[in-house]
């Protein structure tokens, strides 16, 4: 009689917007736990956990077995695109997923900057942006190419004294020291699509930032921006990846489960000169500060107010512009964007994000879609199942290829 196949690996799904990373591994937790093509493994850790000391079985034993699945690097959500995910054996390689190259494209709205540097954010200002042409933007862009120094953005969950960045932000606390900027590399970045205004459907957020939100974001600017050089800091989307065990515990891994991860080591990349000067996390250059429903201050608003500019009046939505970025790990698309608005001498928010690719899994090729989960296993099994194999037939191909013991290669 044949031993059941045991299918795990790694394969990847396509994030929907609107909802978590963590909560797509609930999903495929829950379609894959009653499906038959789990049924081995699901049989082989019972077995396993049988085997177990005693005192391991107690404290199991009232946990419901289900199939261990874990993700490769946070989507936010309002990203959509490429989520490695793990099964079984596969989330002990999520790692490797971290450190690899990734694609996205993402959109900026110019003319605004948030306290979290998206469209999800509260309003902190707003800028001029008649002068921000596709030209413009593109001739800033080399700026941000090639090696950088970047920081990342204080509503992101890296952690510093134990304690996240986004908490300190939410407590309207100081961080305790400047956040570290750190190498990444941007191998690709151009323009994959210039929108002018009244041609897409992008817009700024109605909420504003309360005095408290921006007084955070000053004390910021006062910690850690530079004053004499500029350097460009935005970073990565990515998150530490994520573990749903086979009992259903959530075990994080990666950069940002570290405790203080915000110190820069290596060798240190080029510095880029911007101007005007990019700023700390939730900081903004001059511009003219928007409170209550006055959204465009006229000049005898603005008159006697240090460091403002006088806003026109808006009559029709700001340019928006669709980029294409292959980056490195540790790298924030929402400061890219954020950077960029003030280096053409605005503002700037992320609108949309996609990630297209991560690793070898890639949108339109070998990749899930979230929407087959709800079709039933006769849909979603037999593309999973291809996809866990072809990994496995490259681990161990992998393998094959590394010298054995005693042996070195030629």
């Amino acid at each position: 009689m044949s031993t059941p196949k045991i299918v795990e690996g790694v394969f990847a799904i396509n994030k929907p917007k609107s909802i978590s990373s963590a909560q797509v591994l609930r999903d495929i937790q829950q379609a894959f736990n009653p499906a038959k093509l789990f049924a081995p493994w699901l049989h082989a850790e019972r077995t396993r956990i049988s085997r177990e000391h005693e005192h391991q079985r107690q404290r199991r034993k009232h946990k419901r077995i289900e199939v261990k699945v874990g993700h490769g690097g946070t989507l936010d959500p309002m990203a959509t695109g490429v989520l490695i995910v793990g099964v079984g054996k596969g989330t002990k390689h999520l790692q490797s997923f971290l450190n690899c190259t990734k694609t996205y494209e993402a959109t900026i709205l110019f003319g605004a900057a948030t306290d979290t540097y998206d469209v999800l954010g509260k309003v902190l200002g707003k800028a001029p942006y008649g002068h921000v042409t596709g030209e413009l933007v593109e001739e800033v862009l080399e700026k941000f190419r090639g090696d950088i120094k970047q920081r990342p953005p204080l509503y992101s969950a890296l952690r510093m004294d134990g304690k996240r960045l986004y908490e300190y932000a939410r407590e309207g606390k100081e961080i305790p020291r400047e956040i570290q900027e750190r190498p990444v590399r941007t191998e690709i970045l151009k323009i994959l699509e210039w929108l002018p205004s009244g041609s897409h459907p992008y817009n700024w957020p109605d909420e504003e930032a309360d005095q408290g939100d921006k007084f955070v974001a000053d004390k910021v600017l006062q910690l850690g921006a530079p004053q004499e050089e500029a350097t460009s800091h935005s970073q990565d989307t990515d998150g530490p990846s994520i573990t749903f065990d086979s009992h259903g515990t959530k075990r994080r891994r990666g950069i940002e489960a570290e405790d203080d991860p915000l110190t820069s080591t290596g060798p240190a990349p080029k510095r880029q000169e911007i101007s005007p000067a990019p700023l700390m996390s939730g900081a903004l250059q001059d511009t003219s500060q928007v409170d209550g429903e006055d959204h465009c201050p006229t000049s005898d608003q603005t008159e006697g107010k240090r460091g403002t500019t006088e806003v026109p009046e808006v009559k029709e939505m700001p340019p928006a512009a669709r980029l294409l970025m292959t980056v490195t790990s540790g790298f924030y698309v929402r400061s890219l964007c954020h950077d960029l608005g003030q280096a053409v001498g605005s503002l700037g928010i992320m609108s949309e994000l996609v990630r297209t690719r991560q690793a070898n899994f890639e949108l339109g090729g070998n990749v899930l879609e979230y929407e087959d989960l709800g079709k039933g296993e006769d849909v979603w099994a037999p593309k999973v199942e291809k996809m866990l194999d072809e990994w496995q037939g490259k681990m161990a191909a992998k393998l094959a290829d590394e010298p054995v013991d005693g042996e070195r290669a030629a």
